[in-house]
């Protein structure tokens, strides 16, 4: 903070230079400078600011030059970004087998042999299960699918999804063939979620998402919907649902291509009705009062959700497990006992009534049977198929 001085205690005043100039005084000493040792100081202690100069003398002339190229450069870049993005597809759809997409303006959405493209990638110690899909504005506009929690409802619904958008943006898909009619917008109702900071309930998110997407879908739409109605009671979960997959089949202007995935399996009755949806269902096999999921979507409603058993998997206590299956069982069988009591409070052990039927929301169970065998097309089943229907009917029956 003095600078550059030479200091000279007091006993060697007497020796000092006649061009030495006295700059401070202390106790002991006095410090002097020099005209050349001013001018050095002068030199070093300005040298940081004289550096600051130059280099923004320097920047300023690469700025100018850089700013007279700037259309080149940027067009180099853009070139760039765009190989490094083609380069990269390329990479991933030739280390993961991706097949090239027919791209056309129809609405058929038809996938062979369909895999998710992250799920595929994440799990290599297990052989991921394909799955076709079809989807048109004619007889697959909407497709109703049922089976049990983790089967793999959401990630088939999803694989749709993201072929399609990797299709529209020039990438090769996860496919064995893939033939993708644009769609103007992808809609999602996927998950639960909340917005308490607005007082939002998950249910109520849920029911805004939905509104917005039955306002805004088109014809040329994608439509994912994964378990809408749940988030309330049964029957206004049921009665939503019902009404939301009528609205997308039958509103021409707000058709849009779906996939409606469920576990209110009175939804599929719709396909009786209606032309356009088409039931599926994820393939599950019991063996020893286990599940084992297949994960192929096969053709038709299912008849079980197996909540109970994912329950299970997940570490519910054994007690917990047992007595709901009894209650579930009470339910099945009926409303109230012969005494007039709510069977699902019956006592722990009581066998339910063996000649009870089964509550439906809709239709006897007579009808539900008569209507399943009326929607089965014998002519395209396959083995595999048809095993999987006569389950079906066995367990409607």
């Amino acid at each position: 903070m003095f600078g550059y001085y030479i200091e000279i205690t007091k006993a060697n005043l007497a020796g000092i230079p006649a061009d030495y100039i006295r700059k401070q005084t202390l106790v002991n000493a006095e410090r002097f400078i020099t005209p050349e040792l001013k001018e050095y100081e002068e030199k070093v202690i300005g040298a940081e600011d004289r550096i600051a100069e130059l280099e923004y003398a320097l920047f300023q002339e690469i700025r100018g030059e850089v700013a007279a190229q700037s259309e080149r450069i940027a067009r180099t870049a853009e070139s760039i970004a765009t190989l490094d993005v083609l380069a990269s597809l390329a990479l991933l759809a030739h280390d993961r087998d991706y097949c090239r997409p027919e791209i056309d303006n129809g609405d058929i959405i038809e996938i062979v042999d369909g895999r998710h493209p992250v799920v595929e990638a994440m799990h290599a110690a297990e052989r991921f299960v394909p799955n076709d899909t079809i989807l048109d504005n004619d007889e697959n506009q909407l497709l109703m699918i049922t089976g049990p929690n983790m089967a793999g409802k959401s990630t088939y619904m999803r694989q749709v999804a993201l072929i399609v958008l990797m299709a529209q943006i020039g990438c090769f898909v996860p496919a064995a063939r893939a033939r993708i009619g644009i769609a103007d917008r992808i809609f999602t109702r996927i998950g639960a979620s909340d917005n308490l900071s607005k007082g939002q309930s998950t249910f109520m998110v849920e029911m805004a998402e939905a509104a917005s997407i039955l306002r805004h879908a088109t014809p040329s739409s994608l439509v994912l919907l994964d378990e809408i109605g749940r988030g309330t009671s049964t029957f206004d979960g049921v009665s939503i649902a019902w009404a939301v997959a009528e609205f997308l089949h039958d509103t021409r202007d707000h058709a849009a291509r779906t996939l409606f995935a469920t576990h209110y399996h009175e939804l599929t009755e719709l396909a009786v009705t209606r032309k356009g949806i088409k039931n599926f269902n994820i393939a599950v096999r019991e063996w020893n009062d286990q599940i084992i999921f297949l994960r192929k979507i096969i053709p038709g409603g299912a008849s079980h959700s197996y909540g109970i058993q994912v329950a299970r998997l997940a570490g519910l206590p054994h007690e917990v497990v047992q007595r709901a299956r009894e209650i579930l069982k009470n339910l099945e069988q009926g409303e109230f006992t012969e005494g007039g009591e709510p069977r699902i409070s019956g006592r722990k052990g009581r066998r339910p009534a063996a000649d009870a039927a089964q509550l439906s929301l809709f239709a006897a169970p007579d009808d539900d049977l008569r209507q399943r065998l009326k929607s089965i097309e014998v002519a395209k089943l396959t083995p595999l198929e048809a095993l999987n229907i006569i389950d079906e009917l066995q367990r409607m029956a």
